[in-house]
């Protein structure tokens, strides 16, 4: 028999409310409004939502222009009343899954997310959730709290899970273009859920139930947690005995068969590879298991900072100067290029360590014009310092930490001192190469 809710679906007159206003939900947000849906966004962050009713955007790849416009003709919906969840026909919670001080998940997010729709839960609504998070999740913990209203899944209500699967300044890969994988928590909530998606995503991968889209999103970034760990030991190695080890993962790339090529860098970034392999080892915990490449490999990646500012004192040894009272610029604060997003990113912990070093610590990023408060780390406010040829030349040590497309390496390394390279960034300036630092 078909449901109200699959009918509103099929001839998009359902609501799609997102939870969080970030940089998943709002790509999300705008996906959904492009297909034909009504969209509201809930936030409990009042100054993002106060921006958005003001149109303006947050988020470099979301432009104003565009909430102006749906904001304005009512198919966007900016809101922190909690209390309005009952009026969307779909929920999907993009809501943060960080890691706690004992790297254990942290899920008061979704705690307090499935709280507060449980007070409002009615018949004929869909939740679904988008954060990543351990196999299970959506069964043992969000399940729980929504049949709280007194509710049965599959009956009254429908519950699914389908990572969010970002990559911010992917102009190839928008939200609505990368594949989406989803999984219900019984045949109905399944159907439904991939109903919904289908009507925005180019791709809809269905799977058997929540625990295996769970187990795929860790698994694609565990994936990539362990081969940069791979690559950032084998730059260590090879350094040592005299190799650029980016000659070799070019030459190895050629093989058009059995390998693929990661980079190494001075850490890892963003909010889910230096995180969601954790999820996996704490489940193993609770299972009586060790997950000793996880372990090992975040060992390898969380140590890259070090192998970095060991690099830059020994460069500043190498002239006769000391870490303390060295000037250090680091270039770039975004977790990866060309985005605005320092979620994660090494740069913190780069510049933590050099500040600890009694270093005069300043830093450029022309997508982060100032630095913004972080969970994890203690750097003091700053602002993004012009590159003119006179603040490069005053700096003992110019820190590349993300490589924008924005920097003209030409430029830096003919005014600079010295330039600590940690993304073979500088690999065809021909000029002043005496000045380059790998790291």
């Amino acid at each position: 028999m078909t449901t109200a809710l699959e009918q509103a679906i099929h001839g998009k007159t359902a609501k799609v409310g997102i939870i969080g206003l970030g940089y998943v939900g709002l790509p999300l947000i705008r996906a959904f409004i492009a297909a034909g849906f009504r969209t509201m966004g809930f936030d409990v962050d009042q100054s993002k939502v106060d921006q958005l009713l003001a149109g303006k955007s947050y988020i470099k790849h979301i432009p104003a222009e565009w909430i102006v416009q749906h904001v304005g003709d009512g198919r966007f919906v900016p809101t922190a009343d909690m209390r309005r969840l009952a009026e969307a026909d779909a929920l999907l919670i993009c809501v943060p899954t960080p890691l706690n001080d004992s790297r254990d998940p942290d899920l008061s997010y979704i705690e307090n997310t499935a709280e507060q729709i449980a007070a409002v839960l009615r018949p004929e609504q869909l939740v679904v959730l988008e954060s990543t998070t351990y196999p299970g999740t959506t069964k043992d913990v969000v399940l729980p709290i929504l049949e709280k209203s007194g509710l049965k899944v599959g009956r009254d209500f429908y519950l699914a899970f389908s990572p969010e699967r970002e990559d911010p300044g992917n102009a190839n890969y928008t939200a609505e273009r990368i594949p989406k994988v989803v999984g219900g928590i019984e045949s109905a909530s399944g159907h439904l859920a991939q109903l919904l998606y289908s009507q925005a995503m180019a791709q809809v991968v269905p799977v058997a139930n929540c625990e295996v889209a769970e187990a795929a999103k860790i698994l694609e970034n565990t994936y990539r947690a362990i081969n940069i760990a791979l690559v950032n030991e084998l730059k260590m190695l090879f350094m040592r005995i005299g190799i650029d080890v980016w000659d070799v993962i070019d030459a190895a790339k050629t093989k058009p068969f059995g390998f693929q090529a990661f980079y190494p860098g001075p850490g890892l970034g963003g909010h889910c590879i230096p995180i969601d392999p954790f999820y996996l080892t704490w489940l193993a915990r609770r299972n009586g298991m060790t997950t000793r490449f996880i372990e090992l490999a975040g060992e390898i990646n969380t140590s890259m900072p070090n192998f970095v500012i060991q690099r830059l004192v020994e460069a500043l040894n190498n002239v006769s100067k000391p870490l303390r009272g060295s000037k250090i610029c680091v270039l770039g604060v975004a977790y990866k290029k060309d985005v605005d997003d320092p979620r994660e990113s090494p740069s913190f912990k780069l510049m933590e360590m050099l500040l600890a070093g009694g270093a005069v610590v300043s830093y450029n990023d022309p997508h982060v014009p100032k630095l913004p408060k972080m969970r994890h780390y203690d750097v003091p406010d700053m602002s993004s310092s012009p590159l003119t040829p006179e603040f490069l030349a005053a700096q003992d040590g110019i820190l590349l930490a993300t490589d924008h497309s924005a920097y003209d390496y030409d430029f830096i390394l003919e005014h600079a001192r010295m330039f600590i390279d940690t993304r073979n960034a500088a690999k065809n300036v021909k000029k002043h190469r005496e000045k380059i630092v790998k790291a």
